[in-house]
């Protein structure tokens, strides 16, 4: 069942390879084993030119195109490439507009955050800024609330007010959110834990904020 499956899959790229008149050469499993040394692959392989690296003047050129309540996540620091494209996986999901990191001593889009995303990164914008703490507040003064999820914060998310235009910011493994960043934020907000859990994983935090932000503009709350 799982081979016809996946011969189904295989058969519906290649027709809209065929009907986007994409070039495609059809090789034995051995033989693109040994073109692709070490690379884990599931019988398709892709080859696209990069995407250019979206800095903080295109992020502001794109704002107005995200309507009047946008939801971004702001990643402080978070070097695992697994969670960074666990977190591209879930704004997409959640129907958020874009993912924003720091230049430097964060993850980028890497081959590994591409995988781990399954699509994700070719749809959700990852702005990679020079200066995190400039960019949350130009974020703010275009009318965005910063959010900061953090562990320690005495105001619970089930109370936290999460209308309007807003940025969620999540802190890197271990380390949370730095001081600079914390500064930035207009309210430092927890996620309620039981069962004797210190904190979450940062993609697993995403998903909770980000679908409990979803969940009330649905209900319109």
């Amino acid at each position: 069942m799982q081979d016809s499956r996946r011969e189904d899959q295989v058969a519906a790229v290649l027709e809209r390879a065929a009907r986007l008149n994409i070039a495609v050469e059809v090789l034995p499993r051995r033989a693109l084993d040994s073109r692709l040394p070490g690379l884990r692959h599931q019988g398709l392989v892709a080859w696209t030119l990069p995407a250019p690296r979206l800095g903080e003047a295109d992020l502001q050129a794109q704002l107005a195109d995200w309507g009047a309540t946008p939801v971004l996540l702001v990643l402080d620091g978070v070097q695992d490439p697994h969670n960074l494209g666990a977190c591209l996986r879930t704004v997409w999901a959640a129907g958020a507009q874009a993912v924003i990191v720091p230049q430097d001593r964060a993850a980028g889009l890497t081959p590994t955050v591409r995988k781990v995303a399954v699509g994700a990164a070719e749809q959700v914008p990852l702005f990679q800024v020079t200066n995190l703490a400039r960019t949350l507040k130009m974020l703010a003064d275009q009318g965005f609330r910063i959010l900061g999820a953090e562990a320690q914060a005495t105001e619970s998310l089930y109370t936290a007010d999460l209308s309007g235009p807003l940025v969620w910011v999540l802190g890197g493994e271990g380390s949370g959110l730095r001081r600079l960043t914390q500064e930035c934020c207009d309210v430092r907000v927890s996620i309620p834990l039981q069962g004797g859990a210190e904190s979450l994983n940062v993609s697993v935090a995403a998903g909770v904020v980000l679908f409990e932000t979803r969940r009330r503009r649905l209900m319109g709350m």
